[in-house]
């Protein structure tokens, strides 16, 4: 059997059978019904990551005495808020049924490029002393204008999402070396690490700061005309430019948001680094983190599905591993190893309670 939304389940029911329908009162009352079973398959896909994250802080609490402190409990919002923006714009990319690996280069270009701008010779930029709100303004459009680029070479010329990506992100992580020659510039304005390197009592501003970012995508993608258009590109896009959507606007839009949005997570880390290296983003393997957060969030690889509160608890999975990894000292040569195999772990179980009803 295959899986059909509730809608079309409604349509189904509004057919002639053979048999009428026992009233119009009936016919309301089985579909107020599918409806309900839709919104609460939604939650169970919604919250399939959970019982990882709640094992994981039990394992956490197991082998650290200090894990269940509210000290690192902050310290894990405030590394996961940077991570999280640019798995938002990661996921959107997917979610139109496509991939956008340049944004590890965005993450650490368009932060460099502004610093580079506003700091002075003497701390490696390029002397131009540019105003720091200025400078804000030059790193959301240049992340803009990465996903500007690579959505007229991919949706336009028709290239390849995968080559045109990834030739963005090793050609923007050799701009970003070349701009400071491999240096780190140390000197940021106030404005510049405010966000990432500040807190509200002990709550980090980063991490207010992505969850209303969240809020805004995750409403948008629900309520607004062109957030539902982006599930009906990714869903069926000659059904969506038969519908009347401007498919390729919408892919190209989308690549611009995922830019911003991975420009911020830059910006967000720099601050809380206090400096901007000439490898961060790329040298890191962002990312990867971002693309397993929003894929074990429950993204579709196929477009068509996700939502904010899965990627976000897929952010917070990935956040713990890589705590309770810090606080054990884990080897740095096996790091990666333990953190690819929860990657798996996590993405096996979050299918399994997830996808399991709607298999037949």
């Amino acid at each position: 059997m295959t899986r059909a939304s509730s809608e079309e389940q409604a349509a189904a029911l509004a057919q002639p059978t053979g048999q009428e329908a026992d009233s119009p009162a009936a016919a309301e009352a089985e579909l107020q019904q599918l409806r309900g079973d839709s919104r609460a398959l939604a939650l169970l896909r919604d919250a399939s990551l959970l019982p990882v994250l709640v094992v994981l802080i039990v394992f956490g609490a197991l082998v650290s005495p200090y894990f269940l402190q509210s000290d690192n409990f902050w310290g894990i919002g405030q590394y996961a808020a940077s991570i999280a923006l640019i798995t938002a714009g990661e996921a959107l990319v997917l979610m139109i049924g496509s991939m956008d690996l340049s944004l590890g280069g965005t993450y650490g270009f368009a932060p460099m490029l502004a610093a580079w701008l506003v700091a002075p010779a003497s701390a490696y930029g390029v002397g131009l002393n540019l105003n720091p709100y200025a400078g804000l303004v030059v790193l959301l459009l240049a992340g803009a204008a990465v996903g500007f680029v690579n959505g007229l070479l991919i949706v336009k010329v028709h290239l390849s999402a995968f080559i045109v990506t990834l030739g963005m992100l090793i050609g923007l992580a050799g701009v970003q070396d070349g701009l400071v020659d491999g240096q780190t510039i140390s000197y940021l304005p106030t404005c510049f690490s405010y966000i990432g390197g500040n807190f509200w009592g002990q709550v980090p501003v980063s991490l207010v700061a992505a969850a209303v970012v969240f809020v805004v995508v995750g409403l948008f993608l629900r309520y607004r005309r062109a957030g539902r258009a982006i599930y009906a590109v990714g869903g069926n896009a000659e059904a969506a430019r038969a519908a009347g959507i401007n498919v390729d606007r919408v892919k190209i839009g989308v690549y611009m948001a995922a830019g911003v949005l991975a420009a911020m997570g830059g910006f967000v880390e720099m601050g809380r680094d206090g400096a901007i290296t000439a490898s961060q983003g790329y040298s890191e393997g962002i990312i990867f983190i971002a693309f397993a957060s929003a894929v074990i969030g429950g993204v579709s690889l196929l477009g068509g599905k996700g939502n904010m509160v899965g990627v976000a608890v897929g952010v917070l999975v990935l956040a713990v591993v890589q705590n309770i990894l810090d606080l054990k000292n884990v080897n740095p040569f096996w790091e990666n190893a333990v953190y690819g195999l929860v990657i798996l772990i996590a993405l096996v179980i979050a299918r399994f309670i997830g996808d399991r009803e709607t298999q037949t």
